[in-house]
């Protein structure tokens, strides 16, 4: 799923989300419960009055749907990642970063009630809540910038299945 062909589709319907914040906000709400249903994730990413082409709504469902595969527990290989942005440019995917975490956050609040995280899970929210805050004035040629979005982005791609992890076995023993 190309980012820019998806953030095309909330620049269109003037939603105020991009891509990032989007995927952040479905990926949490996949942590929370497997069975999360995309089209209150729809509902909640653009205003009752917008209509999406049937082709952007397909575009935004396939999204939602590759992300609950790529979540899948039972999925052997590694291959969950954040929506970014699929150029170079350091700073539009540190931004996009911040974005996401944004976005998982708020899915995550919307979500699931704070009272039944783990110290570790606790931690990790912390963690994003500090990356929304980055400097996104990053140096282009700044070799340690990029080494450190990197490490950011892998953290987080791992910091996810944690958390689903964690979540899915409450689900499991309260269900």
């Amino acid at each position: 799923m190309a980012y820019q062909e998806i953030n095309e589709i909330f620049q269109q319907h003037d939603s105020g989300t991009n891509s990032a914040e989007a995927h952040g906000i479905a990926t949490a709400m996949l942590c929370v419960d497997a069975r999360a249903n995309a089209n209150t994730w729809l509902e909640q990413l653009f205003e009752d009055d917008v209509d999406l082409l049937e082709e952007d709504k397909a575009a935004l469902l396939t999204l939602f749907e590759r992300t609950r595969l790529l979540l899948n527990p039972d999925e052997t290989e590694f291959r969950f990642d954040l929506l970014l942005p699929d150029n170079d440019d350091l700073q539009e995917h540190v931004i996009a970063l911040s974005d996401w975490c944004q976005g998982f956050l708020w899915g995550i609040g919307y979500s699931h009630s704070a009272a039944d995280w783990s110290g570790e899970t606790n931690g990790i929210l912390k963690d994003m809540v500090e990356i929304t805050k980055i400097d996104q004035d990053v140096d282009e040629e700044n070799d340690e910038d990029e080494e450190a979005f990197i490490q950011l982005h892998e953290y987080l791609r791992a910091a996810v299945l944690i958390i689903r992890d964690e979540l899915s076995q409450q689900n499991s023993t309260t269900h």
